[in-house]
């Protein structure tokens, strides 16, 4: 793996050098981004503040995929957290900038994440592939149909029977069913083989168009933001795929703890060694010009 001394400063420049000789770029985005602009699942702090009530059963983290919570404690955690994440009104300054970084260039968007916060932060729905799922939907267990539903009024709904002191749902006939069997319901995201992708393949199909529709000679830049070893599968090795099979790609790798990038990709990779906000601190403040030396 390719990880040489890092200097922020000299990485920002070679940045803006790759961005300005882009054809395309190509954005990819695991949980470090969103951890960046302030959604980090890892915050105890947060999570106590929101989730007292899990907080005093010992439960640290937002991380809760497998724990064995009763109904009516599952879906009050899933309520708030969906609230928070999802549903936020407020718009997400580290988003809104990296969408201004991007300008005018022919772009799309990748990610693991499945909180929305491209499409709610000026990036274009229809060129964003979220292969992981959606907060902003919800599915059938079973499943024992292929269809999916808006979880906004679900979480509404939740949210009125919420008791914050308990942390349960108080009112039995808030907790959802399957509008078509009348079975459990799961948020519509990937963890087992019953996940639901439908609604995900035709932003994957045009990506793929996308790339390899691409003219001859096309420069492609990956910006990869916050995509560690949780679900590499997702971004980083696709990532490195595309930059070996593309001669005219480069991929720039953008995370605190695994920076790394394949030795054989040397002279087309950047391995940055900062979190996405720092990094946009040093793209985007602007720089005062060096001063002409003044002979004596």
């Amino acid at each position: 793996m390719n990880h040489p001394a890092f200097e922020l400063e000299g990485a920002a420049g070679t940045i803006r050098r790759w961005l300005a000789e882009a054809d395309r770029i190509l954005i990819t985005a695991g949980a470090g981004l969103s951890a960046a602009a302030g959604y980090d699942y890892g915050d105890e702090d947060r999570f106590h503040e929101l989730f007292p009530a899990l907080h005093r059963l010992g439960l640290r983290s937002r991380y809760l995929v497998g724990v064995p919570l009763p109904p009516d404690l599952r879906w009050g955690y899933w309520a708030v957290h969906i609230d928070d994440i999802r549903f936020a009104p407020t718009p997400n300054p580290l988003y809104q900038r990296l969408r201004a970084l991007v300008g005018d260039k022919d772009h799309w968007v990748m990610t693991s994440n499945v909180d929305g916060l491209f499409a709610r932060n000026g990036f274009a729905p229809d060129r964003i592939f979220t292969p992981q799922g959606d907060y902003g939907r919800y599915q059938c267990a079973t499943p024992c149909t292929p269809a999916v539903w808006d979880s906004e009024p679900l979480v509404a709904r939740l949210l009125a029977a919420y008791d914050p002191v308990s942390g349960a749902v108080t009112d039995p006939d808030a907790l959802p069913r399957c509008p078509n069997c009348g079975g459990e319901v799961e948020i519509n995201v990937r963890v087992g083989p019953e996940f639901i992708d439908s609604p995900y393949l035709l932003a994957g199909r045009r990506l793929q168009d996308w790339l390899g529709t691409a003219p001859s000679g096309t420069g492609l830049l990956i910006l990869e933001l916050g995509a560690g070893f949780n679900t590499p599968g997702v971004i980083r090795w696709p990532g490195e795929h595309l930059t070996r099979r593309l001669p005219h790609a480069r991929l720039v790798r953008i995370n605190p703890s695994h920076p790394e990038t394949p030795t054989d990709l040397a002279g087309r990779t950047l391995p940055v060694a900062a979190d996405a906000r720092h990094l946009l601190d040093a793209l985007t403040v602007p720089h005062s010009a060096p001063q002409p030396t003044v002979a004596p």
